[in-house]
């Protein structure tokens, strides 16, 4: 990517943060505060891609195990940071050593045992992720009446079908 080509990227989403910022003053410190994990830690994820897949090649598939993880890191934080949800998102963490992992497994020997952690931490951060998503959702829905009728509704089918199955 070309110097403009990054000058338009960093332009448009500065635009976009004034954009989403309804007009409020803000300062440098605001957008470090915001932005931190794709300016710090992003950099550094894809500066270990770069020294593996362009400098290195496959004497140092070492590198791309930090740089897997920092990239999810990154990711996480940034989601996080930008919709204040760190208690959701803090499964991504488990997912991060993962990744790393993962790209061992694919770029390294193809070493079979290297899936275990994989599945077991890539099990864990779904199991938790879905169930500290449901309960977030679940919480935003408590005080709405949709949940009471959705409740009403599994209850009056539950008492249907087990009458019916009594009858039998």
């Amino acid at each position: 990517m070309n110097y403009k080509g990054i000058f338009g990227l960093a332009l448009m989403i500065l635009g976009l943060f004034l954009f989403l910022n309804n007009g409020d003053s803000f300062s440098t410190g605001d957008v470090f505060s915001t932005f931190w994990p794709t300016l710090f830690v992003f950099p550094v994820s894809l500066f270990l891609h770069w020294l593996y897949f362009g400098m290195i090649g496959p004497k140092g598939v070492g590198l791309v195990v930090p740089a897997g993880v920092l990239t999810v890191v990154a990711i996480v934080c940034q989601i996080a940071t930008l919709f204040d949800n760190w208690s959701v998102m803090w499964p991504g963490f488990l997912l991060a050593p993962a990744l790393g992992l993962l790209e061992l497994y694919i770029f390294g020997g193809r070493n079979k045992f290297l899936l275990i952690p994989v599945t077991v931490l890539t099990s864990v951060s779904i199991v938790f992720f879905a169930s500290f998503s449901l309960q977030s959702i679940f919480n935003s829905l408590t005080g709405q009446p949709v949940i009471a009728i959705v409740m009403i509704l599994i209850g009056a089918l539950a008492l249907i079908s087990g009458g019916r199955k009594a009858e039998r």
